[in-house]
């Protein structure tokens, strides 16, 4: 495809990084699940479409107990999964606190909303249907929060996944 001597050049430096790079990555998770191992109420989450040892992990150590949280709501608000607008009557009494949750849980959930509609079917279409009202960032946000309340009841309840509860 690369015709020009120097563009291939280019092409496999950049492979080369890539690969070193990879190679770097993959060290550093071993390492770090060496480190750390999931307690066995977060091994459900590996169960999770789109949610691997790393976003498990993540989860697991940024949560802490799930029982600290009295109600789902609660949970998906400190993962930053939904809005912080304080609203009566269609008007803004206030701007609420959106600092006081956990950064890591949401980019945790987004990751895994990403993971979860590019490869399963049933995710991937409604996220569609909701990207088609509401626009992409507010489709991804809301599968998040999806996945995050799943969450919350798989660590509570101690139950498997089951996508047909999560999409119908």
């Amino acid at each position: 495809m690369l015709n020009d001597k120097h563009a291939i050049l280019s092409a496999t430096s950049l492979h080369d990084v890539m690969t070193g790079i990879n190679s770097k990555i993959s060290n550093i998770e071993q390492a770090v699940l060496n480190q750390s191992k999931l307690k066995s109420e977060f091994k459900l989450l590996l169960n999770v479409w789109g949610i691997g040892k790393i976003l498990a992990m993540t989860i697991m150590l940024e949560t802490g107990s799930i029982h600290r949280f009295s109600d789902v709501g609660k949970y998906s608000s400190y993962c930053r999964c939904v809005s912080s607008k304080k609203i009566s009557n269609e008007k803004k009494k206030g701007s609420g606190n959106k600092k006081n949750s956990n950064r890591y849980l949401a980019w945790a959930y987004v990751e895994a909303a990403y993971f979860m509609r590019g490869r399963y079917e049933k995710s991937r279409s409604w996220y569609q249907r909701k990207a088609s009202k509401k626009g992409n960032v507010v489709a991804t946000k809301a599968l998040s929060n999806k996945i995050a309340r799943a969450c919350y009841f798989i660590l509570r309840d101690q139950q498997a996944f089951d996508p047909v509860k999560l999409f119908g």
